[in-house]
């Protein structure tokens, strides 16, 4: 019973991938975060090295993750109750994404702790595209769209309080394996959404993003659709998407298009902390 860490990506495959294969949808962020390490490199988010960790159960069997790419907080996977008391030991926390349970049970052990953001984890049911659908059509987003995909994700991160250094390491990713999708209404972009490549069957939307001129006209819940359609005939078994809870607009808009709720994270820091320390995010809806 006990945590490993490591900083080597392949190493903390070897122990925990299979094991985080079996719930893909709950273990989706660590799934992809390490995919993007192990394609990218260590240094993917940051300068700092990585922390990958894992927890072994009595009967010596993975039963719990986290991740950490720095300048970002810890990040959990699902994560057996019994592993936070030794985690809390072995990696002293003072901040932390994590499910809602997990979250508030390692809140519990500080002497103070402030949410900053709750997330929402929606899963694809059945796709109800938009009807009317707006005007305009989708197309995939190629080398030619860079600068302004490169400026609507600088937009986006800006928008969700995120850096934008990785800006244009995911547009050229995203643009050279198809996952970046546009809505465009003239032959004028409006809108676009990107997701995440495919990790033991599922794909997660992201970088939803809709400029505020063009806000208003469902062009958001149009690029969505069709991203969530292509990934499901592409063979994804899951496909994922997340939503900050005080947003109600994309929250409203997802579940109208087929998305359902699956689970609550929560981002926290110790109340004693003196700065917001950064998490990974998903997506938002313009």
């Amino acid at each position: 019973m006990t945590w490993t860490f490591t900083d080597d990506v392949d190493v903390f495959l070897d122990a925990a991938g299979a094991w985080l294969a079996t719930r893909p949808a709950e273990n989706t962020l660590v799934l992809t975060i390490t995919a993007t390490l192990r394609s990218s490199g260590p240094h993917a988010y940051g300068d700092g090295a990585p922390v990958l960790g894992w927890w072994r159960g009595p009967d010596g069997e993975v039963a719990g993750t986290l991740i950490q790419t720095p300048p970002y907080r810890p990040l959990l996977g699902v994560v057996a109750p019994e592993a936070l008391g030794p985690l809390a030991a072995a990696f002293p926390l003072t901040a932390v994404n994590a499910d809602r349970t997990t979250a508030e049970a390692l809140a519990a052990g500080w002497p103070g702790h402030r949410v900053e953001e709750e997330q929402r984890l929606y899963r694809l049911g059945e796709l109800i595209p938009p009807s009317p659908a707006p005007p305009g059509r989708a197309r995939s987003a190629t080398i030619t769209d860079r600068a302004l995909l490169v400026a609507w994700h600088r937009a986006f991160a800006a928008d969700i309080g995120q850096p934008d250094t990785h800006a244009e390491r995911m547009v050229d990713e995203r643009t050279a394996s198809g996952d970046l999708t546009l809505w465009e209404t003239g032959g004028v972009p409006v809108s676009m959404a990107g997701v995440s490549p495919r990790v033991a069957g599922a794909v997660r939307v992201t970088a939803v993003y809709t400029p505020p001129e063009h806000r208003g006209h469902g062009y958001a819940a149009a690029v969505t659709a069709e991203v969530s359609r292509a990934a499901r005939e592409a063979g994804a078994r899951e496909v994922l998407l997340f939503t900050d809870l005080a947003n109600p607009t994309s929250n409203g808009v997802y579940r109208r298009i087929g998305y359902e709720a699956l689970s609550d994270r929560l981002l926290i820091s110790r109340e004693a902390q003196g700065r917001r320390a950064k998490g990974h995010r998903s997506n938002r809806c313009g």
